[in-house]
């Protein structure tokens, strides 16, 4: 468990996606983006599918993976365009995917086929290397929902269970990463997202029991309330 006290600007980078997912983000802004998670060593930069490569080639040798999304941001496209598209993020460079579950299909009562679609994406990550988040959007779920969620996404074989996209009503709360740190077995980390802009949030989380951060503003989540050196 994470505990706030003993917080550095350098063990809360390496805990951060530095993330830029807007849909008018320019190759610009993703270059800056790379640059930063290069400078500050944060876990990843969380970019657009169709920056992988770009950024990829930005961070080779920095130590910083690329993580992209799939799905995303409503999830409910076919397991076959899921599949392709995380397919050709991982050929392009992305070491995590986070992809989107299928809300519709899930509440519609079709859990089979929901831990199918996670489990056939899980099974392609770590075939290549890499990391499956499974970003279930707490925002639409009830409590209940979420724990079935959560047993869904550790059946199937998740790295990850990830809050939200950032693009629902709204992200991460502590009540949330509570919950799913009762319900998921101690191998399967949490991912807290969706409107975490200042330390203090993220440190909030962090302490609840979330093993990442995904947010846009992290740098000032690392500069906030630093003490210059005498």
């Amino acid at each position: 468990m994470f505990h706030p006290m003993s917080a550095t600007t350098t063990n809360l980078a390496t805990r951060i996606d530095h993330t830029l997912l807007r849909p008018d983000a320019t190759q610009a802004q993703i270059a800056q983006l790379c640059a930063e998670a290069a400078r500050y060593q944060f876990a990843t930069v969380c970019v657009p599918p169709c920056y992988v490569r770009f950024a990829a080639d930005k961070l080779l040798d920095t130590g910083v993976a690329v993580c992209t999304v799939v799905g995303f941001p409503l999830g409910y496209q076919l397991t076959k365009v899921k599949f392709f598209e995380a397919h050709q993020a991982l050929t392009d460079g992305a070491r995590e995917i986070d992809m989107v579950i299928n809300v519709a299909a899930f509440k519609s009562g079709q859990l089979e086929e929901v831990e199918e679609e996670i489990g056939q994406l899980a099974e392609l990550c770590h075939f290549k290397g890499a990391l499956l988040k499974v970003i279930i959007e707490t925002a639409l779920l009830s409590e209940e929902e979420i724990i079935t969620a959560c047993e869904l996404c550790a059946d199937a074989g998740a790295d990850f269970v990830k809050t939200s996209t950032g693009f629902a009503s709204r992200g991460a709360s502590e009540a949330d990463i509570k919950l799913m740190r009762r319900h998921l077995p101690g191998h399967i980390r949490i991912k807290a997202a969706g409107g975490i802009r200042t330390r203090t949030a993220a440190l909030v989380l962090l302490a609840a029991g979330a093993d990442r951060i995904g947010s846009s503003n992290s740098v000032a989540l690392l500069e906030e309330n630093e003490t210059p050196a005498p």
